[in-house]
């Protein structure tokens, strides 16, 4: 796990620890599934006792498709061992209690795929709780907004977690290349070997409109941080894959809990909803699934320092975009400022990435 403070790296990646073993440890692969063939199931067993997981799931459809989640130690709980809250697409929220699954999408009749981001933390004696962002393409082209979903949901098994799995409740099929793949961290862990490779970091020497990664090494799974702040005036970040500016892009965000706001066909994923003041800095965590043949789907979340001190609470919103590309990986990921002002030294982009 890399962390920083006022624009600086404290723990580093694995690139800084060439002669510093001491530091050790990261968000390391543990399980992975990936389906050969169309089917209803797909689950990931043999699991290692890791205190937190953050769980990727690449969804490809051959039909309606409705993953549901189930955990268990040994075998899956199919008991009504299980409650969720969740909001589609800026919702009323919704709960179930006493279920025998997690919902774990209910944006069906939209065209997948679907990507998922989950969190799970897997304290032993306890039930176990996770936090869930998916989302879909909406439909093909950028004329669609993407669709989203936000859960929270738990599983009351007191049994460390060492399986999980997916079982399709739509009248279609997981298609061959479906996949998840189950990360593990805990901070006594001792490995060097990081599933996020950096493959970018860039930091402003002097004040600009574009903060951009260079060029990157295509990977299948990206995670993107961008810290920022505005030189004056007011800006309104965007990100742009490749250097492509066409109408190419479409974007459902929210901004400080309220309605969604859609944008279809687009010149980049619209990336704040709200007064676009920067001059107190904001941070932006985002994460892309970067399949050559599919729209590019992201899942992002910000926070804006509105203004500088406890009196003021700061921003915050969520960006799922897409790409609609269905014939190149990203390579590239630039975030531009638009409008009057320009993100000042000191800012940056970091990215990672993986297959």
């Amino acid at each position: 796990m890399t962390i920083y403070q006022d624009s600086k790296r404290i723990v580093g990646t694995n690139a800084d620890r060439v002669g510093t073993p001491a530091v050790l440890g990261g968000w390391k692969e543990v399980a992975r599934t990936t389906l050969g063939s169309a089917g209803d199931d797909l689950n990931v067993s043999s699991i290692p006792d890791k205190r937190y997981y953050m769980v990727l799931s690449d969804f490809q459809d051959s039909g309606n498709i409705q993953p549901a989640l189930r955990l268990g130690n040994s075998s899956l709980d199919s008991s009504a061992n299980y409650g969720e809250r969740w909001s589609t697409d800026g919702g009323s929220e919704v709960t179930q209690s006493n279920t025998y699954h997690v919902q774990w999408v209910d944006v069906t009749g939209k065209t997948k795929p679907i990507f998922g981001v989950n969190y799970i933390a897997n304290k032993s004696s306890q039930g176990k709780l996770g936090i869930s962002h998916i989302m879909n393409n909406g439909g093909n082209g950028a004329g669609n907004a993407p669709a989203r979903q936000e859960s929270v949901f738990k599983w009351t098994g007191t049994s460390v977690m060492d399986i999980l799995g997916y079982n399709n409740l739509g009248n279609g099929d997981l298609a061959s290349g479906s996949e998840v793949v189950v990360l593990g961290y805990d901070p006594d862990d001792t490995h060097t070997t990081n599933f996020w490779e950096e493959l970018a970091s860039v930091e402003l020497s002097s004040a600009g409109d574009n903060l951009s990664s260079g060029t990157i090494t295509a990977k299948k799974y990206l995670w993107v941080q961008v810290w920022g702040k505005a030189t004056g005036g007011v800006i309104r970040p965007d990100f742009k894959f490749n250097n492509d500016s066409g109408n190419n892009y479409a974007t459902r965000l929210s901004h400080d809990g309220g309605s969604d706001e859609t944008y279809a066909s687009g010149d980049a994923i619209y990336a704040d909803g709200g007064g676009e003041d920067w001059d107190s800095g904001g941070f932006y965590n985002m994460f892309i699934i970067n399949n050559s043949s599919n729209e590019k789907l992201a899942i992002g979340h910000y926070i804006r320092n509105s203004a500088t001190g406890a009196g003021t609470a700061p921003d915050r919103g969520e960006v799922f975009g897409k790409w609609a590309n269905t014939s190149a990986q990203i390579t590239e990921i630039d975030c531009d400022a638009i409008s009057t002002g320009q993100w000042a030294t000191g800012s940056f982009i970091k990215v990672w990435g993986s297959n």
